[in-house]
Order: C-alpha cells, then sequence, then structure tokens
C-alpha cells in the first residue's frame, strides 16, 4: 500500500513539469503526507480546456458516502480490481489523475521494532503515482492513489507499491478510457532500478513531524 508520502514541489514548478496549469491555492510543501490530506495532482480540466494543477482530498469519498470520514479508508485502489469496483471504476475510466511525489514511506518490522524506509528517486526527480479522482456532493474534489504488487528489490520493504507512470504514460492515462491491461503496467525494471530506498528515522511516524529530515538517512547505507 501506500500510507505516507513526500510532495515538496510548488505548484508552479509542477505546472512546467506536467505542462499544467495551476488553477488552486497554493499547498505548504510536505515530508509527510497522511491520509485526508490537501494534495497536489494533475488533472484535465473541461473548463480550462487542459490539464491543471490542482488539490484534492487525498482518500476518494464515493457517492454514497454518508461524511468525510469515508475518504481515510479509500487513500489506495488496487490496479488489479479498479477497473471494475463500485467504488472506483467510474473515476477510473473517466477521472484519471497524477500524484506527483518526491517519494514514499514503509515500514518493515523486525522483531518488536519497526524500521521506517523511503523510497525516492536516485537523481532527485518527481515521481507521477497513478490517481483517480472525483467529486463529492458536487463539491469536494478528493482522489486515491492506485497500487500494484511490489517487484525487484522493492519487495524487501512491502509487498504492495504505488503505480509509478512514466512520463511517456502521463498523456494516455490522462486521456481516459483505453485498455485497463495496458494502462495498469507496472514499471520496467530498469525504472525501478533508478529507485533507491534508504531507512530513515522514527519521527515519520507521528504526522505532527513535517520537515526535511524526515527524509534523511537513518543508517549510511541504503537498503539496495
Amino acid at each position: 500500500m501506500c500510507g505516507r508520502y513526500a510532495t515538496t514541489k510548488s505548484e508552479a514548478d509542477l505546472g512546467l513539469l506536467f505542462d499544467a496549469a495551476p488553477v488552486a491555492e497554493a499547498l505548504a510543501p510536505s515530508w509527510n503526507v497522511a491520509p485526508t490530506d490537501p494534495v497536489p495532482l494533475i488533472r484535465v480540466s473541461e473548463r480550462h480546456a487542459g490539464r491543471v494543477v490542482d488539490t484534492a482530498r487525498w482518500g476518494l469519498l464515493p457517492p454514497w458516502a454518508k461524511d468525510l470520514r469515508a475518504g481515510s479508508r479509500m487513500i489506495n485502489a488496487r490496479s488489479e480490481t479498479v477497473a471494475a469496483s463500485p467504488a472506483f471504476a467510474s473515476s477510473f475510466q473517466k477521472r484519471r489523475c497524477l500524484v506527483p511525489a518526491d517519494g514514499w514511506y514503509e515500514w518493515v518490522r523486525a522483531g518488536k521494532q519497526r524500521q521506517a524506509y523511503y523510497m525516492t528517486p536516485r537523481d532527485g526527480s518527481v515521481l507521477a503515482f497513478a490517481g483517480i479522482w472525483t467529486k463529492w456532493r458536487g463539491e469536494t474534489l478528493s482522489c486515491s492513489v492506485l497500487t500494484t504488487a511490489a517487484s525487484g528489490g522493492l519487495q524487501a520493504v512491502h509487498d504492495r507499491m504505488p503505480l509509478i507512470l512514466p512520463a511517456e504514460r502521463w498523456a494516455a492515462w490522462l486521456a481516459g478510457g483505453g485498455e485497463p491491461a495496458e494502462l495498469l503496467q507496472p514499471l520496467s525494471p530498469q525504472a525501478l532500478a533508478a529507485i533507491a530506498v534508504r531507512a530513515v528515522g522514527a519521527l515519520v511516524g507521528n504526522v505532527r513531524h513535517n520537515g526535511p529530515e524526515l527524509t534523511a538517512p537513518a543508517l549510511e547505507e541504503t537498503l539496495f
């Protein structure tokens, strides 16, 4: 799964990277994004006739949700079932987005201890998580991050990981429609090798902590 991540680039920087127009109020950088937090995303807007950098609540709210609390259980959508799920299928077909991230966190248990790890591109580039969005009751924009089976060395940290899309797949993802089997392909082994996995400190486990120190290596060497 993906339950905590970092996204620190400004709306202006994201606009340049994704060729999108910022349309929402700027968010502060966050090194400890948690479920229900507001997050930046890139989507296609009919009103603006193109891509926009928008803001959504992390945790998709289906039409039948009685209140905002439902979103906390829907931060992720499994790529294996997203196209058929009653909660996600409509958004998958019509309302797909990219969720920019510097990297994401997972925890590995060793006995009674839990070690946090941070997965991030070795070259400092921005990741684009595959996402879906919707509007609840016509106004609250919310989103989910798609996950897929972990592969390569990432399996040492968790059996799931975000579905990451390389730049050449952004246009097809945002366009809507398409064949699920093609849209939901995981990263190539070569692209996965460009993601570093490093141990970080325990502070990230508390949402009250938020700063660049959370992504600093806690050990001299990365996991791989």
